[in-house]
């Protein structure tokens, strides 16, 4: 065997532009989450011992039991609802089929701030309690505590449930009519087709959607500290800002990730195991049985009470507060906020879903190369609840911030000041790598129903990637474009702990002013930015609606 024979060539990658471009996109979706597992390794003072001794125990502990209740609650109703609505014709069905996806459009702290109001001591229901009974004081009667872990845990399951009933329904919906069909031939009633046949087949679905609703429950802060519960989250908070250690924060927030890591892998299990296969070529759908009378009305009481609660008490609440007080609507800092909002949700949806398209693109013309390597990967943004990326970014940000601005001053007399973390950018940068995974799954999906002989017609009558892109597929993605552009705004609209963290000073957004007013009891002035939030959403609300319509 000859010297030149026993080499093996090596062969690098090929990085065109296409593939170097995707690969930057994944680094800086990437950096924030290797940034807090660098800080948190490399802190200026190390208080890791201190945290385990003390309060980390607690903030563990507290997260695990919201984790439980919420899991259980989510799984139960939005299970429960889709089975309803999927297996059975009741009074309002149709209706309530789409009105229970409504709760997604209603931050939980929303529905937090709500439902304080609704059942507090000055509230209509002790007061009507206390009208009705004669009572004078609390004294004289028995309420269950308002802001409690367990208040904390029905109203995140109620603003979450959703996620478990989208997927839960679709999984009922897929399966063939004749083999519900078959299993009430051989004798099973109502619970023994739910426990035996639709339960079994759409658990991964429905662990999907656990998975998805626990991730949330994790990244939550407005929910928890308005009810003066401590978490994970509230820890990265206490840590950072009131004890002013950023390696101690960033320390919880490997914490998070690495609890957030654990839900994405049972995620990504379920959905892996989420197959559902035809029985034949015309398959029969699901008939839906008739409950009429009493059973009719209590299925559609069941279905109701996880809309009422995750949807119409919030939205009634508002509304009443804002209608009692007209003045608040012309409130300068509500336009003001407003103005924030549009301007950072609406950059960082451009551009997110930009990147999208560029990453799926490159991935899909790259093959094997090293970006369809990347591509996996970027989807973990959206598991990092904000907190996590705040201290992530805001960190080596204001660092090199402060390099930049030495040098410039060193080198021409004048100072910049800070130009990502002294102004909204930062806020920009966040929003895309918390919602990149979102964009990027919406543009997938659109690119995968578009045929591969266009593209390929088009690269033969000598069209550029770049061409074939704009000419080709662009125009028949319109509409799942315009889609993640309305999602990735809305989601935006609604992100609280990484706007609190990242924001300049006297910025506000509209979450961040529903938050602030509603955290010093001027819910009426909150009021109006909360109803603005929530139409945004509902406006989301309803493209989902329509594009997961049966």
């Amino acid at each position: 065997m000859t010297e030149q024979n026993s080499r093996i060539p090596l062969r690098l990658p090929r990085l065109d532009g296409w593939s170097l471009g995707a690969v930057v996109i994944a680094g800086i979706v990437l950096a924030p989450m290797l940034s807090v597992l660098w800080i948190a390794l490399h802190p200026t003072e190390n208080i890791w011992p201190h945290l385990l001794s003390t309060v980390l125990p607690r903030y563990f502990g507290t997260t695990l039991y919201l984790m439980l209740g919420v899991g259980i609650v989510t799984a139960v109703v939005g299970t429960g609802a889709a089975w309803l609505v999927v297996m059975y014709r009741f009074p309002g069905s149709r209706w309530l089929d789409h009105a229970l996806l409504f709760p997604l459009a209603i931050p939980a702290y929303v529905g937090a701030y709500a439902l304080v109001d609704f059942l507090q001591y000055a509230g209509p229901v002790q007061g009507a309690m206390r009208a009705a009974m004669g009572w004078e004081t609390a004294r004289d009667y028995w309420f269950p505590e308002v802001r409690s872990a367990e208040m904390a845990i029905l109203v995140l399951s109620f603003a979450l449930y959703p996620y478990v009933y989208l997927l839960a329904r679709a999984a009922f919906r897929e399966m063939s009519g004749c083999g519900y069909e078959v299993a009430r031939a051989l004798g099973a009633g109502p619970w023994g087709l739910f426990f035996r046949v639709g339960l079994p087949l759409a658990r991964p679905a429905i662990a999907t959607g656990v998975a998805l609703a626990l991730m949330e429950t994790v990244a939550d802060y407005g929910t928890v500290n308005y009810f003066g519960i401590q978490t994970l989250t509230t820890g990265v908070f206490s840590t950072w800002l009131n004890g002013n250690n950023a390696g101690g924060a960033a320390q919880i927030a490997g914490v998070i990730l690495m609890l957030i890591f654990l839900l994405v892998a049972l995620e990504r299990t379920g959905r892996r195991n989420a197959r559902f296969y035809r029985m034949g070529r015309a398959q029969r759908p699901v008939e839906r049985a008739i409950l009429s009378g009493t059973r009719g009305w209590m299925a559609f009481a069941l279905c109701l009470l996880p809309f009422a609660l995750g949807f119409l008490l919030p939205v009634a609440v508002m509304l009443d507060h804002s209608l009692d007080n007209p003045d608040v609507w012309v409130a300068p800092g509500l336009f003001k906020a407003l103005g924030n909002t549009l301007l950072v949700g609406g950059l960082a949806a451009v551009l997110t879903v930009g990147a999208a398209l560029f990453l799926v693109y490159a991935v899909r013309m790259a093959g094997r190369g090293v970006a369809r390597v990347v591509l996996p990967l970027t989807t973990l943004g959206y598991a990092a609840p904000g907190a996590v990326l705040a201290v992530g970014l805001l960190v080596p940000l204001a660092a090199l911030d402060n390099r930049v601005a030495d040098g410039v001053l060193a080198l021409t007399g004048w100072d910049p000041g800070l130009i990502m973390t002294g102004t909204a950018g930062a806020i920009i940068l966040a929003y895309g790598v918390r919602f990149f995974g979102i964009a990027q799954g919406a543009v997938d999906a659109a690119f995968g129903r578009v045929s591969p002989n266009l593209p390929m017609a088009a690269r033969s009558l000598g069209r550029s990637a770049g061409g074939t892109l704009g000419a080709v597929y662009l125009p028949l993605m319109r509409g799942s474009v315009a889609t993640a552009l309305l999602v990735v705004f809305v989601d935006c609209v609604k992100e609280l702990p990484a706007t609190l963290l990242l924001r300049p000073f006297n910025f506000n957004t509209l979450a961040t002013r529903v938050y602030e007013l509603a955290s010093l009891e001027r819910l009426g002035e909150a009021a109006p930015a909360a109803l603005v939030v929530m139409a945004v959403g509902l406006a989301a609300v309803a493209a989902l609606a329509r594009a997961n319509r049966a």
